[in-house]
């Protein structure tokens, strides 16, 4: 693959260097009144020096003195090179005389001076195009670089943050669970039933950046039926989504953590003050609300861990496409997000 990516770079210089050669000499035939042949000579052979300067700067003399900083040893290497550059672009002269040297008007001919200096100016020409050549493709490689690590950074920050999740909510739910089995309840087995659902899905379903929003509302219903059972039924929660589900897609376990938040941390078993829970799905767009009364007293210290952790994955997968406002008051704990789906 880097072999065939090298030919055509190798082939689009040569079709650059070729037409532009054309094209000079097409201008210089239809202004000159030299024969065509002795000007593709000309042009042919100062094309082959002019280009053969170009790549010694841009393929030899940038990566062993510029690119490591060794400055006056740059510049003493361009000096020689025009100077002998220079010398051999009037040997070619010398050879040409009558085309190159000698004027048309008196006869006279250009002394090696005068048209030595005049080559230093076509010899910088072709450095500073090299040159700047060579400093471009750079930047753009080490952009694309950059882009590329960062990517990964960025892929890894979210592998860690996702792997995150799972330890979270299996460590609240085993707990949940062992609360049941500790008080020999009959609903037990369906709440291990429910939660290897769930995990069944995160396991298998949440390999991919998104999933389809189906399936990540049925997950949330899972968990929600596992609370239910937890509290013997007497977990209240009023959830209700809006809209139309169809092929709309969502970053997996995303939402969870407000309501699993809501659970642990606000007050489910009553029924006056109910887990508020509402979805709507409107023009390409998810709006989640979901509200709890709080606990009088609530110790839990690690109960931030899941916020922080969605608002991380918020931040890095819908960056300037969602809108969150938590409110944390006296009685209530509300949470809102918007989402550009």
């Amino acid at each position: 693959m880097a072999l065939i990516k090298k030919s055509w770079q190798i082939f689009w210089h040569i079709i650059f260097w070729l037409g532009g050669i054309a094209f000079f000499l097409f201008l210089a035939h239809s202004n000159s009144k030299v024969a065509l042949q002795s000007l593709l000579v000309i042009f042919l052979l100062y094309g082959i020096i002019n280009i053969g300067l170009f790549y010694l700067n841009y393929l030899i003399l940038i990566p062993r003195f510029l690119d490591k900083k060794k400055y006056k040893t740059y510049a003493m290497f361009i000096i020689a090179t025009i100077v002998l550059f220079g010398v051999g672009k009037y040997g070619v002269a010398l050879v040409f005389k009558k085309i190159i040297l000698m004027h048309m008007k008196d006869g006279a001919t250009t002394g090696f001076w005068s048209y030595f200096l005049s080559t230093i100016f076509t010899s910088v020409i072709f450095i500073f195009l090299s040159t700047v050549l060579k400093f471009t493709i750079d930047w753009f490689l080490n952009e694309r670089v950059q882009r590329d690590l960062e990517n990964q950074r960025l892929t890894a920050e979210l592998s860690f943050l996702k792997s995150q999740i799972n330890p979270h909510f299996l460590f609240n739910s085993l707990n949940s669970i062992y609360s049941l089995a500790y008080q020999k309840s009959d609903t037990t087995p369906e709440a291990i039933l429910k939660l290897s659902e769930i995990m069944r899905y995160m396991l298998y379903e949440c390999n991919d950046n998104k999933v389809d929003l189906t399936k990540e509302l049925q997950y949330l219903q899972n968990y929600i039926d596992l609370q239910r059972i937890r509290f013997g039924n007497k977990a209240f929660i009023d959830y209700e989504v809006k809209g139309e589900v169809t092929n709309q897609q969502i970053v997996p376990l995303l939402l969870i953590s407000f309501i699993e938040n809501a659970f642990k941390h606000g007050v489910a078993n009553d029924p006056q003050s109910p887990i508020e829970l509402k979805i709507t799905l409107t023009d390409g767009h998810l709006y989640f609300f979901i509200q709890n009364k709080k606990h009088t007293h609530n110790r839990d210290a690690e109960g931030g861990i899941g916020l922080i952790n969605v608002r991380r994955r918020l931040d890095l997968l819908y960056s300037g496409k969602y809108n969150l406002d938590i409110r944390d008051e006296t009685d209530t704990y509300t949470c809102q997000l918007s989402l550009v789906l």
